[in-house]
């Protein structure tokens, strides 16, 4: 099979295409032929050193998939060839997205959601788990609650505004003001320009927060939140402060979650949550996908097309 491979750390052209062994199923698990692979921000991080996974014997690259069933391992009952699923095999374990084939266990996959086709499920599975992780699974986010989402139009950050406005949020995002109205069309209620104002100037009494900048915005974002409030920082823990007094801050890791992808594709289909797709290249580019996302200037995802 085809499969893109980091032949040593260090920038998008040591991202190489090579001919590798199709893998096989073991026990639990199930072979999918990739139809496309999303594109995160943590995939170009580990190609630099390999400092945040743990890497195999040949460092592959790539966690969101999109794809159809090929065969299924001893023991798996819930697929069969054929089968159109979608999911984040393995993080962080290496998994290797950028190729063909892909084996994991069954349930780091759900069912495609019938509304999407493959480059739109692929941009799902790691952004929108962890906003899924983040706002329900931690911060239990209710009805009428207030919102804040940093780089609100980012590839966690869209999702994450959509699934705060479906579970009856009040929500306001961060971003520059030429990405307003289309933060406005997701759903987000208030939007504020980062390169102009403030945010802790023009935000308060908030619920949650969701920090996908890092640096200093966990910090500044204790100013505007409710005792008893959440925050959930996503680049790492650094970004945590020390001392958050009666806030809980928190970094969240986000984790392979059937449950997760079930309801995230629930969303799909009923209209309530779609990803934007900033670019698409076919898998022999994917130095120039890392290039591109590095830029840190992307509106939504980018994503990979392989079959």
């Amino acid at each position: 099979m085809r499969a893109v491979v980091v032949s040593q750390w260090g920038g998008p052209e040591v991202l190489v295409e090579t001919e590798a062994e199709r893998p096989e199923p073991g026990m639990g698990e199930i072979l999918v032929r990739v139809h496309a692979a999303g594109v995160n921000p943590v995939d170009w991080k580990t190609r630099e050193s390999g400092a945040l996974i743990p890497w195999g014997p040949v460092p592959a690259v790539g966690w969101d998939v999109s794809g159809t069933v090929e065969a299924v391992g001893p023991g798996v009952t819930l697929y069969r060839a054929g089968d159109e699923v979608y999911g984040m095999p393995r993080f962080p374990q290496q998994a290797g997205a950028y190729a063909e084939y892909v084996t994991a266990p069954a349930r780091h996959f759900a069912r495609k959601p019938a509304s999407l086709d493959h480059v739109q499920a692929a941009a799902l599975p790691l952004a929108a788990l962890t906003a899924w992780q983040a706002l329900v699974d931690t911060a239990g986010v209710q009805a009428g609650q207030r919102v804040l989402v940093h780089a609100a139009a980012g590839g966690v950050g869209h999702l994450a505004v959509q699934i705060a406005k479906a579970r009856g949020a009040y929500v306001i995002g961060t971003a520059s003001a030429a990405k307003h109205d289309l933060l406005r069309g997701l759903g987000a209620d208030e939007v504020v320009d980062y390169r102009t104002t403030d945010f802790e100037d023009a935000v308060s009494r908030v619920d949650v927060v969701i920090d996908a900048m890092g640096g200093d915005h966990g910090r500044r974002s204790l100013k505007v939140l409710k005792p008893g409030g959440h925050l959930i920082t996503l680049p790492g823990p650094d970004g945590v402060p020390a001392d958050a007094g009666d806030v809980r801050a928190v970094w969240l890791l986000v984790e392979p979650d059937l449950k997760g992808l079930e309801a995230v594709a629930a969303l799909a289909d009923e209209g309530l949550l779609r990803p934007l797709i900033d670019t698409v290249l076919p898998l022999e580019q994917a130095a120039r996908a890392h290039e591109i996302g590095e830029r840190g200037r992307t509106t939504g995802k980018i994503v990979l097309t392989v079959a």
